[in-house]
This record gives structure tokens, sequence and C-alpha cells, in this order.
């Protein structure tokens, strides 16, 4: 079952860009956490000059909200990847809703089988697996190697863990923290070239 947030932490919106204000469809239940609005602000305030043009990636992506708000800022394309039926639903929905369809990929599958099957690489990848399950350092392992030279992958994790400094040639570029439970890793290649 699907349901539009419309109060408290868990309004989710595009915050700005082509489809600035449209509100998002989310997975009900426990299973899918959207990432609050100031979290998200921080995250595209940092990779600001990083998105337009780029080809993102949004891994464990439940509504889908980062890399809609990506397309949103000028992205080139993205890819979503959820094993979740109710979440491939609102994704989907909200591709439509954003207009974003032709420049859209959803992947119904786990994370593991997406990265060892697909041929792409990507310059953005948003990473936000469930918290307790122990996804993200496996995941990080993965996306790597589906990852450009000059590609950032952006992982919100736990605040009482940290992510390996270096995963492949990315090392850890910025941290950030919000609260008393979340931080968000940011990661670039240690001989990346600036776009």
């Amino acid at each position: 079952m699907l349901y539009i947030c419309t109060i408290g932490v868990n309004f989710v919106r595009v915050i700005t860009g082509s489809a600035r204000g449209r509100v998002l469809l989310t997975p009900e239940g426990l299973d899918t956490r959207p990432t609050a609005d100031r979290i998200k602000h921080s995250i595209f305030n940092a990779i600001q000059f990083d998105v337009e043009g780029r080809r993102v990636l949004d891994l464990f992506a439940g509504s889908g909200q980062l890399g809609i708000e990506a397309l949103s800022r000028g992205a080139k394309n993205c890819c979503f990847v959820d094993s979740n039926k109710d979440a491939q639903s609102a994704i989907s929905q909200n591709i439509k809703n954003c207009e974003f369809a032709s420049v859209s990929k959803v992947f119904s599958t786990d994370f593991e089988t997406f990265l060892k099957s697909t041929d792409e690489v990507f310059d953005l990848v948003f990473l936000d697996p469930p918290y307790k399950e122990g996804l993200l350092e496996k995941a990080l392992e993965l996306v790597a190697k589906k990852t450009s030279s000059y590609g950032i992958i952006i992982c919100e994790h736990l605040k009482d863990y940290f992510p390996p400094e270096t995963v492949e040639n990315f090392s850890v570029y910025k941290r950030y923290n919000f609260g008393r439970t979340t931080s968000v890793t940011l990661y670039r290649a240690s001989n990346g070239e600036e776009c």
C-alpha cells in the first residue's frame, strides 16, 4: 500500500529544479526510511556542481527521492534499484509524476544481483541501505567497481558506524553528522579528476 506523506519530518518532496515542489509517494511501513529534508539539502549542497549531466544510481532507492532530486537538478539519467515491491511501485509512480520516465530505469532486484550483472558505469551513487543489516560495506565494495574515476559515492548510515576510509580507489572526502543518529559519508576517487 502507498500513501502520500504530507506532515512532519517524513514529508517527501522535490526540493528544487524542474520538478520542484512535487510531492512523492513513499512505501508504507518501516522498511523504507525517507531521507529527511535537511539531510537531503546538505547532500545536494555538497554536490551541487557535480549533478548536471551525470549518470546516477539510486541503490536501495525506497521512494526514489534522491535519484529524482538529482534528475530534477539536471542529471543525465538514473537507475533506481530496490527489491521491495511497494518501493518499486512508488518509484515508478514518482518518476511518472515528475515526468522523468524517459531518463529513468527501475530495477526490481537486490543490490548484489544488479551490481554484478550491470554493464553501466555511474558518476553519482546514492547508498542508503537498511541500517541494521550490515549491507553498506558489501554494497560499497561492489559499487566502487561501477563508479567512474571522477564519480562520487554518497552513503547514509548510523552515526556510530564508521564506513571504511578507502574502498577500491575511493576515499572518504567528507562526513556530516545529523542529530543523534544519522551521518552521511561522501567518497571521491583518490586519483579522480574534477569535471
